[in-house]
Protein backbone atom coordinates (compact mmCIF):
# COMPACT_ATOMS: atom_id res chain seq x y z
CA UNK A 1 0.00 0.00 0.00
CA UNK A 2 1.51 3.38 -1.04
CA UNK A 3 0.47 5.33 2.08
CA UNK A 4 1.68 2.66 4.49
CA UNK A 5 4.88 3.61 6.28
CA UNK A 6 7.74 1.13 5.96
CA UNK A 7 10.32 2.07 8.60
CA UNK A 8 13.04 -0.10 7.09
CA UNK A 9 12.60 1.36 3.62
CA UNK A 10 12.41 4.88 5.08
CA UNK A 11 15.69 4.47 6.99
CA UNK A 12 17.45 3.03 3.94
CA UNK A 13 16.10 5.69 1.58
CA UNK A 14 16.77 8.75 3.73
CA UNK A 15 19.75 7.68 5.81
CA UNK A 16 21.16 9.63 8.70
CA UNK A 17 20.88 13.00 6.94
CA UNK A 18 17.12 12.79 7.44
CA UNK A 19 17.24 11.39 10.98
CA UNK A 20 16.66 13.75 13.90
CA UNK A 21 18.75 11.53 16.18
CA UNK A 22 21.70 11.57 13.77
CA UNK A 23 21.46 15.35 13.40
CA UNK A 24 21.35 15.77 17.18
CA UNK A 25 24.42 13.58 17.55
CA UNK A 26 26.27 15.80 15.10
CA UNK A 27 25.91 18.52 17.73
CA UNK A 28 26.33 16.64 21.03
CA UNK A 29 27.59 13.21 20.00
CA UNK A 30 31.02 13.31 21.58
CA UNK A 31 31.75 12.25 25.13
CA UNK A 32 33.40 15.60 25.88
CA UNK A 33 30.46 17.61 24.49
CA UNK A 34 28.00 15.77 26.72
CA UNK A 35 30.27 16.17 29.74
CA UNK A 36 30.70 19.90 29.06
CA UNK A 37 26.90 20.17 28.98
CA UNK A 38 26.66 18.11 32.18
CA UNK A 39 28.99 20.59 33.85
CA UNK A 40 26.98 23.54 32.54
CA UNK A 41 23.86 22.00 34.13
CA UNK A 42 25.79 21.54 37.39
CA UNK A 43 26.64 25.26 37.34
CA UNK A 44 30.13 25.35 35.84
CA UNK A 45 30.66 28.64 34.00
CA UNK A 46 34.40 29.21 33.49
CA UNK A 47 36.73 27.72 30.91
CA UNK A 48 39.36 26.35 33.32
CA UNK A 49 36.66 24.69 35.41
CA UNK A 50 35.16 22.98 32.35
CA UNK A 51 38.55 21.61 31.29
CA UNK A 52 39.39 20.39 34.81
CA UNK A 53 35.98 18.91 35.68
CA UNK A 54 35.51 17.19 32.32
CA UNK A 55 39.10 15.95 32.41
CA UNK A 56 40.13 17.19 28.97
CA UNK A 57 42.94 19.32 27.64
CA UNK A 58 42.44 23.04 27.19
CA UNK A 59 42.41 22.50 23.42
CA UNK A 60 39.57 19.95 23.64
CA UNK A 61 37.64 22.18 26.07
CA UNK A 62 38.08 25.15 23.74
CA UNK A 63 36.91 23.14 20.71
CA UNK A 64 33.83 21.77 22.51
CA UNK A 65 32.86 25.10 24.04
CA UNK A 66 33.22 26.87 20.70
CA UNK A 67 31.09 24.22 18.97
CA UNK A 68 28.38 24.46 21.63
CA UNK A 69 28.40 28.27 21.36
CA UNK A 70 28.24 28.01 17.54
CA UNK A 71 25.24 25.68 17.93
CA UNK A 72 23.64 28.23 20.28
CA UNK A 73 23.51 25.77 23.17
CA UNK A 74 25.79 27.99 25.25
CA UNK A 75 26.43 31.72 25.22
CA UNK A 76 29.65 33.50 26.12
CA UNK A 77 29.29 36.35 28.59
CA UNK A 78 32.18 38.63 29.51
CA UNK A 79 33.35 39.05 33.08
CA UNK A 80 36.38 40.72 34.60
CA UNK A 81 38.07 40.15 37.93
CA UNK A 82 39.66 43.30 39.42
CA UNK A 83 43.05 43.91 37.82
CA UNK A 84 42.59 41.07 35.29
CA UNK A 85 41.78 40.99 31.60
CA UNK A 86 38.24 40.36 30.40
CA UNK A 87 37.32 36.68 30.21
CA UNK A 88 34.16 34.79 29.33
CA UNK A 89 31.67 32.67 31.21
CA UNK A 90 29.55 30.07 29.44
CA UNK A 91 25.83 29.84 30.14
CA UNK A 92 23.16 27.52 28.85
CA UNK A 93 20.67 28.91 26.35
CA UNK A 94 17.07 27.72 26.03
CA UNK A 95 18.28 25.29 23.33
CA UNK A 96 20.92 23.95 25.72
CA UNK A 97 18.50 23.71 28.63
CA UNK A 98 16.12 21.70 26.44
CA UNK A 99 18.70 18.90 26.50
CA UNK A 100 18.30 18.47 30.27
CA UNK A 101 15.85 15.55 30.06
CA UNK A 102 18.30 13.72 27.78
CA UNK A 103 21.12 14.09 30.31
CA UNK A 104 18.85 12.99 33.16
CA UNK A 105 17.78 9.99 31.06
CA UNK A 106 21.43 9.03 30.51
CA UNK A 107 22.09 9.43 34.22
CA UNK A 108 19.04 7.33 35.10
CA UNK A 109 20.06 4.62 32.59
CA UNK A 110 23.66 4.64 33.86
CA UNK A 111 22.52 4.37 37.48
CA UNK A 112 20.32 1.38 36.60
CA UNK A 113 22.74 -0.49 34.34
CA UNK A 114 26.26 0.68 35.26
CA UNK A 115 26.17 2.34 38.67
CA UNK A 116 29.80 1.72 39.68
CA UNK A 117 31.09 -0.44 42.52
CA UNK A 118 29.65 1.71 45.30
CA UNK A 119 26.38 2.67 43.64
CA UNK A 120 25.39 5.83 41.81
CA UNK A 121 27.76 8.74 42.47
CA UNK A 122 25.06 11.42 42.67
CA UNK A 123 21.35 11.75 43.26
CA UNK A 124 18.96 14.27 41.76
CA UNK A 125 16.06 15.46 43.87
CA UNK A 126 13.33 18.05 43.49
CA UNK A 127 14.48 21.13 45.41
CA UNK A 128 10.96 21.88 46.71
CA UNK A 129 9.71 18.47 47.89
CA UNK A 130 12.85 16.31 48.02
CA UNK A 131 11.45 13.58 45.74
CA UNK A 132 13.86 11.80 43.37
CA UNK A 133 14.00 13.14 39.81
CA UNK A 134 13.16 10.71 37.01
CA UNK A 135 12.46 10.96 33.30
CA UNK A 136 9.43 9.29 31.78
CA UNK A 137 8.12 9.12 28.23
CA UNK A 138 4.44 10.05 28.01
CA UNK A 139 1.99 10.74 25.23
CA UNK A 140 0.13 14.05 25.11
CA UNK A 141 -2.80 12.37 26.90
CA UNK A 142 -0.52 11.53 29.85
CA UNK A 143 -0.03 7.79 29.39
CA UNK A 144 3.40 6.47 30.37
CA UNK A 145 4.97 4.69 27.39
CA UNK A 146 7.57 2.04 26.66
CA UNK A 147 9.17 1.59 23.23
CA UNK A 148 6.72 -1.17 22.27
CA UNK A 149 3.80 1.21 22.92
CA UNK A 150 4.95 3.73 20.29
CA UNK A 151 4.12 3.63 16.60
CA UNK A 152 6.57 5.22 14.15
CA UNK A 153 4.84 7.25 11.44
CA UNK A 154 6.14 9.51 8.68
CA UNK A 155 6.51 13.15 9.67
CA UNK A 156 6.36 16.25 7.52
CA UNK A 157 10.02 15.82 6.52
CA UNK A 158 9.31 12.44 4.91
CA UNK A 159 6.25 13.77 3.09
CA UNK A 160 8.23 16.78 1.79
CA UNK A 161 11.07 14.52 0.60
CA UNK A 162 8.57 12.24 -1.15
CA UNK A 163 7.07 15.28 -2.90
CA UNK A 164 10.49 16.50 -4.03
CA UNK A 165 11.38 13.04 -5.29
CA UNK A 166 8.11 12.78 -7.21
CA UNK A 167 8.62 16.14 -8.93
CA UNK A 168 12.21 15.36 -9.97
CA UNK A 169 11.41 11.88 -11.29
Amino acid sequence: MENEFDLTRHRDAYGSAHCSIARALEVVGTRSAMLVLREAFYGTRRFDDFARRVGVTEQVASTRLKALVDERMLTREPYQEPGQRTRFEYRLTDKGRDLYPVLVSLLQWGDAHNPGPDGPPIRLQHRDCGAPVTVEVRCAAGHELRARDVEVLPGPGVRAARKRRATTS
